[in-house]
């Protein structure tokens, strides 16, 4: 068992400067690309940590763990839509100033 932590602390130890760093280093035109494949990543870390937190037969360590990762997950997921969908606003075109004058007193 304790062989198992070790290796999963080494990878764990190794993964995290090297994500920082790939983060770091994309160009501002790939972000909303990046947050869109990060959603995608987050979305399969929640369904594995469901499965983690469910577990009747996993230790109480893994269950605390796995819930953590839920909560993580889904925080992340509901950022990077938001995020998204803030990035892809910048793009779209305005209304003229009369068209949106109008439309608001029709309502």
């Amino acid at each position: 068992m304790s062989n198992e932590l070790e290796i999963s602390l080494y990878v764990l130890v190794l993964a995290v400067p090297l994500g920082l760093e790939l983060v770091r280093r994309v160009s501002p035109l790939l972000h909303t690309p990046l947050m869109s494949l990060t959603n995608a990543i987050s979305a399969i870390s929640v369904v594995g940590a469901i499965l983690i937190a469910g577990a009747g037969d996993s230790p109480q360590l893994s269950r605390v763990l796995g819930c953590v990762a839920v909560v993580s997950s889904t925080i992340n997921i509901v950022s990077g839509f938001l995020i998204t969908d803030r990035m892809l606003k910048m793009f779209r075109k305005k209304e003229p100033a009369k068209s949106a004058q109008a439309s608001e007193k029709r309502a």
